[in-house]
């Protein structure tokens, strides 16, 4: 609807109302100076930021190892893969082909591997994060399940650049106009 709408930066905030909103005109600066296409909001300053913010170990752990893993396949240097408050300029929500994605939370590293194979700029900034009970957390079960999948991506990623697997997530759309 926003692209239809006319805007020139889409923003994505997952609806747990953990991210402040009142960082969103300092993230869309990086945008409109040409410093990236897409910037994500980063919980992980440091460790000990992001444990006293009430993230819980296992999942500082997994978004750890799964980052660091996504930083090597697609090159990138990313502090972290897997925030739910990201921007994205016009042209890569027009030409990255995320309506091929699965629904779910694996659809934000679909997004994310995507862009990275279309070689758009992306970056990412440190933002506070607040856990509470309240907020829609992603389970231990579902977080297991979010792992795999993103390994899943990441694997057809790589057999498709290797020319071994071709997956249309990783083609660019044709444009428009």
């Amino acid at each position: 609807e926003a692209l239809a709408a006319g805007a020139d930066i889409v923003v994505m905030v997952h609806p747990d109302y953990q991210y402040d909103s009142r960082l969103l005109p300092h993230m869309i600066g990086f945008i409109e100076g040409g410093v990236c296409d897409v910037i994500f909001g980063s919980r992980i300053r440091t460790r000990r930021e992001a444990l006293a913010s009430g993230m819980p170990l296992y999942k500082y752990l997994a978004n750890r190892v799964l980052t660091l893993i996504e930083n090597l396949v697609l090159g990138l240097n990313l502090s972290e893969c897997h925030t739910g408050y990201r921007a994205y300029r016009r042209e890569v929500l027009e030409r990255v082909p995320y309506h091929r994605n699965k629904d779910g939370f694996v659809f934000d590293t679909e997004m994310l591997v995507e862009i990275a194979a279309l070689e758009f700029r992306i970056a990412d900034v440190p933002v506070p994060c607040r856990y509470f009970d309240e907020a829609s957390q992603i389970r231990f079960a579902e977080s297991v399940r979010y792992g795999l999948g993103t390994l899943g991506v990441l694997l057809a990623f790589l057999l498709h650049r290797a020319g071994l697997r071709r997956d249309p997530r990783f083609v660019a759309r044709a444009r428009t106009g």
